[in-house]
């Protein structure tokens, strides 16, 4: 039988079965998501505070280079990222910020924006990539390589199933965290 394995492996009949789930075949599933709500649930750790903050609302991403993120609870907030630039609404005042003025705040963004689209190139010009798992249970860990990001950021997890993406955890050098959960409504 080992024999009969092993001959397989040489002609190349059982390596697709047996690769390993890599990086590009991610990139490959989450770029082919059409974007589409979903529901979150953010939980910050913040070591001043006694309990972490919770706030939950709706996601929409239209790919490649649209997100919004309309929080609910505990008051509404909306945060819109249309390519460059940046509008949070809060309490009837809007601040709009270019994110090309904004190197730090761009990775930042980016590291979401693009693991959503699954562009592999723009994440690694901030970060180094690895992952782990499979196609039906993957976790991506985003380690900063530029040092202004990486002074303030420990890590992101991103983690989830194919083509979506269900949990991203910030990690920052204070100890600090957040996590976000992600429950898909309905795709485009």
């Amino acid at each position: 039988m080992r024999r009969f394995v092993l001959a397989l492996l040489g002609l190349g009949w059982v390596t697709g079965a047996l690769a390993a789930y890599d990086i590009d075949q991610l990139m490959t599933d989450l770029a082919a998501q059409k974007g589409g709500r979903a529901k979150f649930v953010e939980t910050r750790h913040v070591a001043l505070l006694d309990k972490p903050l919770q706030a939950s609302g709706e996601m929409i991403y239209s790919p490649p280079d649209r997100l919004e993120k309309r929080t609910l609870l505990p008051k509404p907030e909306t945060m819109v990222l249309d390519k460059d630039m940046l509008s949070l609404e809060r309490d009837k005042r809007k601040f709009t910020i270019n994110l090309a003025n904004r190197p730090e705040a761009q990775a930042f963004v980016e590291s979401i924006r693009s693991t959503l689209a699954g562009n592999r190139k723009v994440l690694e010009q901030d970060y180094s990539l690895k992952l782990e798992g499979e196609a039906a249970r993957w976790v991506l860990t985003l380690v900063p390589s530029d040092p202004t990001i990486s002074g303030l950021l420990k890590r992101i997890t991103v983690s989830g199933s194919k083509s979506q993406v269900r949990r991203i955890e910030y990690l920052q050098v204070d100890g600090d965290r957040s996590e976000i959960t992600i429950e898909p409504i309905e795709t485009q």
